[in-house]
């Protein structure tokens, strides 16, 4: 690049985007390669621009937009697209539902080259359609190619990121507690579930009430999973008291229990597990009376097909510590990283 008074730029074209702030708009005034006329120079100066930059090819070097592509291209994603360059940078919006997953290592090896910065939404984290999950440009205006090729080299070995869809699930619910099962109380965890539900692509099979009884809740998981169902919920029966069933009924199915609690509250005792593919939770009470528990937190993993495992459980800890929000605002809180 060289630098040049504005007044003496007329017929040159400026080699990056200059920058508008009036009112609440931040966006380009002028785009990188307009060519500027004598009547641009008043507005030039009004944006505090006394001097401009026009490009000089120089070997090596690389301009901000054509890396901010180069950058869009490795991490390039079959259920995305993206939106620039513009002001430098290039953003990644999600064209599906699912759970965004992020190469943490990766990420953080690519911004510490020098000039590439890649910013995104955490890692497990639920999107929906059109949400913008990730930015990426160059500090400087331009930038030593090297520094991209060794980016582009780290992202042919592995992915940087995935947008994993949400799979469809037939679901099979089962209630225990003998206040339930003879109608001392009444049972209030299924309007819950159908109501999460709704937010994926979920069928529920069925919803069985069993008694404290180890041989009724085996034979209930297995009439769903004799129906098809590739996920089981179970509620009630989750504590560390001797007469609570439920795990001992999972384990009764044959399915691993990968944890029995979690370092994270609300939904402390969850249980997770499973039986092949088929996914099992076990779900404290407090889903009935929170708006989320870490049953939301592990729904959407559970929806896109992937397997937790004991190290993503306990990694829970760090932020697993509901702040209890008059109004909640999850997923865009602290609560349920991993």
């Amino acid at each position: 690049m060289k630098k040049i008074n504005v007044e003496d730029a007329i017929g040159m074209a400026i080699c990056h985007d200059i920058t508008e702030m009036r009112d609440g708009f931040k966006g380009a005034r002028f785009k990188r390669g307009h060519v500027i006329i004598k009547e641009d120079i008043p507005k030039f100066l009004d944006l505090g621009k006394r001097t401009v930059f026009v490009w000089e090819e120089n070997a090596g070097e690389i301009h901000e937009e054509d890396c901010a592509l180069r950058m869009a291209e490795m991490t390039r994603l079959p259920n995305v697209h993206f939106d620039g360059p513009s002001e430098g940078k290039m953003l990644m919006f999600a064209d599906e539902r699912g759970m965004f997953r992020v190469n943490t290592n990766l990420q953080r090896e690519i911004n510490s080259i020098g000039d590439l910065t890649i910013s995104s939404l955490p890692d497990h984290y639920p999107v929906e359609k059109g949400a913008r999950i990730a930015s990426m440009r160059i500090v400087p205006l331009v930038t030593k190619e090297e520094q991209i090729i060794k980016a582009e080299e780290l992202c042919k070995q592995q992915k940087l990121f995935e947008l994993l869809p949400y799979q469809n699930k037939k679901i099979g619910v089962i209630i225990t507690g003998s206040e339930v099962y003879t109608g001392r109380i009444k049972d209030k965890f299924e309007p819950v579930v159908r109501a999460k539900m709704q937010n994926f692509p979920a069928e529920i099979l069925g919803v069985t009430i069993c008694d404290d009884d180890l041989e009724m809740i085996v034979t209930a998981a297995r009439k769903y999973l004799g129906a098809g169902a590739d996920f089981l919920i179970f509620t009630g029966g989750m504590s560390v008291d001797p007469d609570d069933l439920t795990p001992t009924a999972i384990r009764q199915l044959g399915a691993e229990i990968i944890s029995h609690g979690v370092p994270a509250q609300p939904g402390n005792m969850t249980l997770v597990a499973y039986l092949q593919d088929v996914a099992i939770l076990g779900v404290p009470g407090a889903a009935i009376s929170l708006p989320t528990t870490m049953f939301d937190v592990f729904l959407p993993q559970v929806f896109a097909s992937v397997k937790f495992t004991k190290k993503d459980l306990v990694n829970l800890g760090d932020g697993g510590l509901c702040q209890l929000c008059k109004h909640c605002h999850w997923p865009n809180c602290t609560f349920g990283r991993y």
